[in-house]
């Protein structure tokens, strides 16, 4: 079986590294079948080399590796490709694909759609404003992209809107986002985070959102959701599927 490496971002704050380590152990429990090792980009361990070197020790002679990325931007195209390509340098008898990224899959959309719900909105309320919350970037393509979520989350509700805010680099900040979803008419306002796991990014998040409307609500992450999982799986399943039968088995 063709490895499965989940590579995740990584975080200062030790909650990420649980919530992404939950989430990857819930994706071996789903397919107990697959080889799935989990990887970060930075601060935590074990680190893309590291797991790259165990796979090519283990014998393997391809991987897939999936990113845990909801965005495409410098970390999928320049960062893990780089690591990626100094991984064949060391082991050029391994060949490793690199996946699309999760991005903005209708899934995980709904994902975060059902983490309002458990907040306690309903979609038929249309006193409930939401403020989709993104790490935002230094790329204004990329938070444009981003944006598109907000008609999509939207979509199938009774809400009075959804308005998207940035974490950094970008506006609007959730404070403007907040001002202008209660203009619009909105009476319960909850914050949702565009984010896998939590972290500080999503603290300053909530302590903003606090500042401006002391009754806000904040969704939970994404986190393990099981329609994360089936998104991992299908990134996996595209690149492996187009492999030789001999290589992958059941995948």
């Amino acid at each position: 079986m063709v490895p499965l490496i989940a590579v995740a971002h990584g975080s200062r704050d030790p909650r990420s590294a649980r919530v992404i380590s939950a989430a990857v152990a819930a994706l071996r429990e789903a397919r107990p079948d697959l080889d799935v090792r989990l990887a970060f980009l930075d601060l935590n361990a074990p680190s893309i080399d590291q797991v790259l070197d165990g796979v090519a020790h283990d014998g393997h002679t391809h991987a897939v590796v999936v990113p845990m990325l909801l965005g495409n931007a410098f970390h999928a195209r320049v960062d893990l490709p780089g690591l990626l390509a100094a991984a064949a340098t060391r082991h050029p008898q391994l060949t490793v694909f690199q996946a699309d990224v999760l991005g903005r899959d209708a899934r995980l959309i709904e994902a975060v759609r059902e983490r309002i719900l458990e907040a306690g909105a309903r979609p038929d309320d249309p006193s409930v404003g939401v403020a989709l919350a993104a790490v935002g970037s230094s790329d204004a393509r990329a938070n444009a992209a981003t944006a598109e979520l907000a008609s999509t989350l939207l979509s199938g509700t009774n809400w009075s809107g959804v308005r998207i805010c940035f974490a950094t680099s970008a506006e609007p900040t959730v404070a403007q986002a907040i001002s202008a979803l209660e203009q619009n008419g909105a009476e319960r306002v909850v914050v949702a985070p565009w984010f896998l796991a939590p972290g500080l990014l999503t603290d300053r998040l909530s302590a903003a959102a606090a500042t401006v409307c002391p009754r806000a609500r904040f969704a939970e992450t994404i986190g393990g959701h099981s329609l994360l999982i089936e998104t991992m799986i299908d990134r996996y399943r595209q690149v492996a599927d187009a492999l030789p039968d001999r290589l992958v088995r059941s995948a």
